[in-house]
């Protein structure tokens, strides 16, 4: 069946334990592209992954390429896995994007492409270790690339997420290359252990740490790409109000004006939990009434 359709797997379940290690990976990376592999099996139409390890190979701000030694590391550990009775293989890789969302740019269509010709079954799975923090959720997504010069049937709207200025166009370019796959994730009586020592030992960090100052960065970057929107979405209905018989121009003008607002509510509704829960804890912890 896989070899008959390009839209064969839909779903993509994911272990807790291997979430939480890719997102401690991500996370770890900062501002630059960190990559690793993942480990499962396969269940009719749905990609289960069971496990994940970081790989060691160098990331910039945009891309993060394996060398000859990531390699020789990645069989290395597979190999030792399956020792210790890990006899998964290796059903994907994943990488991520610190600020700019869950999408494969082009050279990451190009590494599925090839992963998929040579290794399949296979998935690309993308985090943003940034908007993680900054939304208090997991922003996370699993894909699969069509074969080369495969026409997609149109599909429905996808879900919207926020793209920066800067890459809007590698996105438009490649988008109908791909198709995402419906994420879920499960837990297992081994992840359910290893989470409460977790949480046991980090509960102070996670209730101390703060999104504000955390992504401080992150947010002021957001405003400015938003005004840069902004200047670009007025220019152009400045210049449509002027000129006659561009309807389409001007729908296209009033539909990045659109977008640009939903990013702005977006911020905006980050910035206000952020100062929700700082209230909150404030109140807790410092405005203590003595009776």
């Amino acid at each position: 069946p896989l070899s008959c359709s390009h839209h064969y797997f839909k779903y993509c379940k994911i272990s807790a334990l291997a979430l939480l290690k890719m997102v401690m990976h991500a996370r770890s990376g900062g501002n630059l592209e960190v990559m690793g592999l993942m480990l499962g099996k396969v269940d009719g139409e749905t990609m289960i992954i069971m496990d994940s390890f970081a790989l060691p190979v160098e990331g910039t701000e945009t891309r993060v390429n394996a060398q000859a030694a990531a390699y020789e590391y990645m069989a290395a550990y597979i190999e030792n896995a399956k020792q210790v009775g890990r006899l998964e293989n290796a059903i994907g890789w994943y990488h991520s994007h610190p600020g700019y969302g869950c999408w494969l740019s082009g050279i990451d269509v190009s590494t599925q492409m090839l992963n998929q010709q040579f290794q399949e079954p296979f998935v690309a799975v993308v985090i943003d270790p940034t908007r993680t923090i900054s939304a208090g959720k997991v922003n996370l997504g699993a894909f699969r690339t069509y074969p080369k010069g495969y026409k997609p049937p149109d599909e429905g709207p996808s879900e919207y997420q926020t793209i920066p200025l800067n890459k809007i166009e590698d996105f438009g370019v490649h988008c109908k290359q791909y198709y995402a796959l419906e994420v879920s994730y499960f837990k297992s009586s081994l992840d359910r252990k290893l989470l409460e020592l977790l949480w046991n030992k980090y509960w102070v960090n996670t209730l101390s740490s703060s999104s504000l100052l955390t992504n401080a960065d992150y947010t002021t970057g957001q405003v400015f790409d938003l005004s840069e929107k902004l200047e670009q979405s007025e220019a152009q209905l400045g210049r449509g109000s002027f000129m006659l018989g561009l309807e389409t121009h001007d729908k296209k003008s009033e539909d990045k004006l659109a977008k640009a607002t939903r990013d702005s509510c977006k911020t905006t509704i980050e910035a206000i939990h952020g100062l929700m829960s700082q209230v909150i804890k404030d109140k807790l912890f410092n405005q203590i009434n003595i009776a």
